[in-house]
């Protein structure tokens, strides 16, 4: 195995949510539906504008690696759902199935782009660095994700 290859392995296992943290399968296993939108006092969001913040900027951050023509939502405005519950368990799904695509598509980027170049449209970014801030971003979330969720008496 070549250093790359130790790397793409490294980067897929904290894509997956590995390692030293909570995965965002595992920090919303078992969340009850009537919890989603509840905003603990003093806390800025909800698990649902959490999960919603996850996938918007995951995307983003995929749609820059992949089109040059990309034009990313404004920050923050864009990137937080104004509501704080979803408007309906398909809703709910349908953030978390997009989340797992998009990774799915992060993850191939991954296997068969150039990690270290700089992106052509960019200033400087590498699909090196989109993977790891995606990565880190996620996680950073979750943690959140989980904080709220024993906030609730829910974990």
């Amino acid at each position: 195995m070549n250093t790359t290859d130790i790397l793409i392995n490294e980067l897929l296992h904290l894509l997956n949510g590995g390692n030293a943290h909570v995965d965002l399968d595992r920090a919303l296993k078992g969340l009850p539906a009537n919890l989603r939108g509840v905003k603990p006092d003093k806390l800025p969001y909800s698990i649902w504008q959490l999960v919603e913040h996850i996938r918007i900027a995951q995307w983003d951050m995929l749609e820059f690696s992949k089109d040059g023509s990309h034009e990313s939502p404004n920050w923050p405005d864009d990137y937080w759902p104004k509501e704080t519950a979803p408007k309906s368990d398909e809703a709910w799904e349908k953030s978390i199935k997009q989340i797992e695509l998009d990774r799915a598509e992060f993850i191939d980027l991954i296997k068969t782009g150039d990690l270290f170049s700089k992106i052509p449209y960019g200033d400087g970014q590498t699909i090196l660095r989109e993977v790891l801030q995606a990565a880190d971003h996620e996680a950073y979330h979750v943690a959140e994700i989980v904080m709220i969720r024993r906030l609730l008496g829910a974990w």
